[in-house]
């Protein structure tokens, strides 16, 4: 029994020190897993929402804290008994998740490991086993050290835990395990390759046949049977290839404009995903950040999810004058744990990100100014057999000689073409000739 507690005791241990890291590394990452289980699809509790930050400081200090306590062996029974009630709770809380299939990541290792709901809760049914073990072998947990070298240790562990919480919410986390880190590139994490595997999905079809009702299940096709067709219900048997990236768009209120702006170079991108609850002294910040970023010759653009009006109303109190573009409200708070929050972006590369608190660490060296798009008389690009024309040109061909006519509206393609030539079209006309 005594070797039994010794191994239960390290391995539950380490592992509560390290998930607490991990979810200590990012708190307002945990907060927002917690509104997820507070919201009224999940336990209902919409009450608890507000508090969530809190709540989730208390629970990863704690349980790193309890880690270190059951390492060293500070109070045993309280460490157990805490153990004991902390993993019940999660258990609890995983197996609801995954039974009722309300929420598909539990959050338990952050960003670093994502577990669904019914392998999260099998990792805590193991733990369970461990932590019982403790409880009833509780009298071979002895200190490691004296008793006020463990005090110190215990000390310690609680101060440590509580500076780093508090360092990683004043800045950024220390380790960034998102796809958009810094390195990382956002128009490729939204790609999805060609040999990614896809969702499969099983289809149940209702049909009437001889008055009675029979269910065939297929994997799409539609099932041969003499019968009347009644409805049909799909159901995922198996989840396809997720990108790193989802949900990011840059949208004004007409045109998406993300492949246009993730071909740009020196693009600072001010983050806040909502600016109702914006932070007042770094919105204060953003006027001298606008004025050395254009000085400097980059572009400056706004990424939230709040309407006009609150864009119109933040601009005129805080003095600056920059687009705020719409993307998803769950995907900014994902881009960066700070409202507002700062990127460098080069063709969709993450060069730098920072905190409000840390603007003036942001580097901005003088970058050569992008020139003026090219004037055109037309708005809409010309092409004879692809190669380039002009209106007048077209006009003039003899209409028996042409084969086609092609007009291309499509605003990605046009994007990618004005940015290739740095023009300003809004349509493209293709005409293609009969072979003489």
């Amino acid at each position: 029994m005594k070797a039994l507690v010794a191994i239960s005791r390290v391995l539950v241990g380490v592992l509560f020190i390290f998930s607490g890291f991990i979810k200590l590394n990012d708190p307002l990452g945990f907060s927002y897993k917690l509104q997820e289980y507070f919201s009224p699809d999940v336990l209902n509790i919409s009450f608890l929402e507000p508090y969530a930050l809190i709540i989730s400081v208390f629970v990863v200090v704690f349980e790193v804290v309890l880690g270190v306590f059951l390492l060293i062996g500070y109070k045993p029974k309280f460490t157990v008994w805490s153990l004991l009630g902390m993993i019940v709770f999660f258990t609890f809380l995983t197996f609801y998740a995954a039974y009722f299939e309300k929420v598909k990541d539990c959050g338990c290792f952050g960003d670093f490991l994502k577990l669904d709901p019914w392998e999260s809760f099998g990792k805590d049914v193991v733990l369970l086993i461990f932590i019982v073990i403790l409880f009833v072998g509780v009298k071979h947990i002895k200190p490691v050290f004296g008793k006020l070298q463990t005090t110190v240790l215990a000390l310690l562990g609680f101060i440590v835990s509580l500076w780093f919480g508090y360092h990683v919410l004043m800045h950024l986390p220390s380790i960034d395990f998102r796809a958009y880190a810094i390195g990382k590139n956002i128009k490729e994490g939204m790609q999805v390759p060609e040999s990614a595997p896809k969702p499969i999905q099983e289809y149940s079809w209702k049909f009437k046949v001889n008055g009675e009702e029979k269910i065939i299940k297929t994997n799409g096709a539609y099932p041969a049977v003499n019968g009347d067709f009644v409805s049909v219900e799909t159901k995922v048997i198996q989840e396809g290839y997720t990108p790193p990236v989802v949900d990011f768009s840059i949208e004004s209120n007409d045109e998406d404009l993300t492949t246009h702006f993730l071909e740009q170079e020196n693009l600072i991108v001010v983050v806040s995903y909502s600016l109702e609850s914006i932070e007042q002294a770094g919105a204060l910040k953003l006027k001298a950040l606008q004025e050395r970023a254009r000085k400097n010759n980059y572009q400056i653009i706004g990424l939230t999810a709040s309407g006009e009006s609150t864009k119109q109303r933040i601009n005129e109190a805080y003095n600056i004058n920059f687009n705020w573009y719409l993307c998803d409200e769950k995907a900014l708070k994902t881009v960066v744990r700070s409202n507002p929050g700062i990127l460098e972006l080069d063709k969709g590369l993450v060069q730098q990100k920072v905190h409000w608190n840390d603007i003036n660490d942001l580097k901005l060296p003088k970058v050569e100014k992008i020139p003026e798009p090219n004037k055109v008389k037309d708005t809409i690009a010309y092409f004879v057999n692809g190669e380039t024309s002009t209106k007048q040109d077209v006009e003039a061909i003899n209409p028996e000689r042409i084969e086609s006519v092609s007009v291309i509206k499509d605003s990605i393609q046009i994007k990618e073409m004005n940015i290739k030539n740095n023009t300003t079209f809004t349509g493209i006309i293709e005409v293609k000739l009969k072979e003489e």
